[in-house]
């Protein structure tokens, strides 16, 4: 998983049957360039500025809502504290 920053949003108005209206939210690893911004699909109700827990690959398609989405990042939690230890 990867520690993200919501930074935008995605508006869609043709998309494929398995995303049904889900939200595309832009990503941006935490500490990241902006050129290392993805599209996520939303299963928590995630929002612009929140930092967020990303599943990739086939874990990102292991949560209920997402089971048969065309995705390959899914926004899987709203991180309330994180810490980082640099040293350790």
């Amino acid at each position: 998983m990867l520690l993200c920053r919501v930074t935008g949003s995605t508006v869609v108005t043709v998309r494929a049957g398995g995303l049904g209206g889900a939200k595309l939210l832009v990503v941006r690893p935490e500490g990241g360039d902006p050129a290392s911004s993805f599209v996520a699909l939303d299963a928590v109700g995630a929002g612009s500025g929140d930092l967020v827990l990303v599943a990739q690959g086939t874990a990102a398609r292991i949560p209920e809502a997402t089971a048969s989405a065309p995705t390959d990042a899914t926004i899987v939690g709203i991180v309330d504290e994180a810490s980082h230890d640099p040293g350790g």
